[in-house]
């Protein structure tokens, strides 16, 4: 006797979803009454078929994405905004500061690296001390070596490479911070973003963390006066956009706010409370539009 077996192919998704329907059907039920949602037993498969692929970060997912590295970037979203910005003169940092309770002390946010470059973070302070360490240490061995200043695009570059190779191994997972470097070199002032996914730009003016994007509107509508400003005019230009992403004015205060900038005359300087404190009080009659051009 020969027997055909004959495997049943399993039910998709939407097979399973009709199947219960009919089912309440057929008992005169109710499906909405039973608790029963179509839409909301899509919305979890979706979520589980997810859950497939964000284990590690050396795994694709069919839309050829890497979740692992999306999620460090909303990292970056979460943290405090900070503001970059530069000109052909100078280039500036301004960063809001967060404190744990009214007991506490505010958070560092920018960080010197060498004598003409620095950075200002927005994620996880932890991953920003390691690249912070590590920048410091290039730059120093740069200096011993050839006796001359780190060149700030090739610090870029290592960070990326740095960054890339948490992208690639399994055990390992990516940096949640993003950083904005400043520095100055023989070709004038410079502005960099850095993201977890091992991406840099080079930019005139740039805002990360949480609420940037109407920071970034700003300096989007002023940048034709933030290339031509004075360093004065920079730092209240960023201040500005701070001001402008905070929904509660007492936020932003000269304890809350750290600045730094970086020109060739006196490389890279990060501001006192009590010279901050000064910015505070130019930015009460600050207007962007009687600003007033300086010589290129």
């Amino acid at each position: 006797f020969f027997f055909l077996m004959i495997r049943r192919p399993p039910r998709s998704t939407q097979s399973r979803s009709s199947a219960a329907s009919d089912v309440y059907k057929r008992q005169g039920i109710n499906a909405e009454y039973m608790g029963y949602n179509k839409e909301l037993e899509l919305e979890q498969n979706r979520v589980m078929l997810k859950s497939f692929y964000d284990n590690d970060c050396s795994t694709w997912n069919p839309q050829g994405k890497l979740f692992q590295v999306e999620y460090a970037m909303e990292a970056v979203k979460q943290g405090s905004i900070c503001v970059g910005l530069r000109s052909n003169q100078a280039a500036v940092l301004c960063s809001l500061k967060r404190a744990q309770s009214e007991l506490a002390s505010h958070q560092e946010k920018i960080f010197k690296l060498d004598d003409n470059i620095g950075m200002s973070m927005s994620g996880l302070t932890a991953d920003a001390r390691i690249l912070c360490k590590f920048m410091r240490n290039e730059c120093l061995n740069y200096r011993y070596t050839y006796g001359s200043q780190h060149p700030i695009t090739r610090l870029i570059e290592k960070v990326a490479s740095k960054s890339q190779a948490k992208t690639m191994a399994s055990y390992k997972r990516p940096y949640g911070v993003g950083l904005l470097v400043i520095g100055v070199d023989q070709d004038g002032p410079h502005l960099f973003e850095t993201c977890p996914s091992a991406n840099y730009y080079e930019y005139y003016a740039y805002a990360i963390g949480a609420r940037s994007q109407s920071a970034r509107t700003y300096v989007e509508n002023n940048q034709e006066r933030i290339k031509a400003a004075s360093l004065d005019h920079l730092i209240l230009h960023g201040l500005q956009g701070i001001k402008n992403s905070c929904s509660d004015d007492s936020e932003v205060n000269p304890q809350s706010i750290q600045i730094a900038y970086v020109t060739k005359e006196k490389g890279f300087i990060i501001l006192n409370e009590l010279e901050t404190e000064a910015y505070f009080k130019k930015l009460e009659n600050f207007k962007p539009e009687d600003q007033m051009e300086v010589q290129q």
